[in-house]
Parts: structure tokens; C-alpha cells; sequence
């Protein structure tokens, strides 16, 4: 079973966001996201100044198996990037919810966060997929 930490919220593309100050959150992709995709060879990530639409494509990860497109799971401006990520993309497979983050945006709408799943919620979502 994937690791789901309770004090994140969670989209159903399986991007995880994490409130770190106010009006400011960070955003990856779950474990359970990272398995399905199998060793990162490749991160592309937006561009800090970026405006952002929830669900909108906003960047692309590469694996041994496939390419795919992470989508935002807020809307906002891009306000930091995960610079680290460019040389060793693996960090998301070692460590999807620490040092594996892929940007921090600045909110548009704080309330979009109540649309998104608690740990719970999506724990089912993995069970129905």
C-alpha cells in the first residue's frame, strides 16, 4: 500500500499539495503516482512567475516507462520551482513527499483546497482505480 500522509490533500490525478504559509502551498506527486511511473529519468518543471489553472498541465515527468503530464491541483502563480530536481529526478522516487516536491504556488482562491481529497478520501479513490 502507498504512503499517503494524513496532513496533505490530494487531486485525482494523484498530485499531493501541502499548505506551508499562508496563501502559499508546495506541490508533488504521491507515492503511489511514483510507482505507477517507475524510476524519473526526467522532470520538466513550469517556470516561477507561471500562471497556473487548476487541472490545467502544467508540467511533465519522464520515466523508464513513459512520459506523463502532472496537473495542477490549484490555481496561482508558480512562486518557486524544485531547481534540484533538473539533475536528480529520482529524489521524487526516494522521497516523493519531502524532497521531491515540484513547485510552490502562491494562491488565487485559498478555497480550493476544500475541493481537494483529505487522506482518507483518496486512500478510497486508490481502491476504486
Amino acid at each position: 500500500m502507498s504512503d499517503i500522509p494524513s496532513d496533505l490533500r490530494y487531486a485525482e490525478s494523484h498530485e499531493w499539495v501541502s499548505q506551508e504559509e499562508e496563501g502559499v502551498v508546495k506541490v508533488g506527486i504521491s507515492d503511489h503516482a511514483q510507482e505507477q511511473l517507475g524510476d524519473l529519468v526526467f522532470v520538466e518543471l513550469p517556470e516561477e512567475g507561471d500562471t497556473l489553472n487548476r487541472g490545467d498541465a502544467c508540467s511533465v515527468v519522464e520515466s523508464v516507462k513513459a512520459a506523463s503530464d502532472i496537473y495542477s491541483p490549484v490555481s496561482g502563480e508558480v512562486v518557486v520551482v524544485n531547481e534540484a530536481l533538473a539533475d536528480t529526478p529520482e529524489i521524487v522516487n526516494n522521497d516523493p513527499y519531502g524532497d521531491g516536491w515540484l513547485f510552490s504556488v502562491k494562491l488565487d482562491d485559498p478555497g480550493e483546497l476544500d475541493e481537494l481529497m483529505d487522506a482518507e478520501a483518496y486512500k478510497e479513490h486508490l481502491a476504486e482505480d
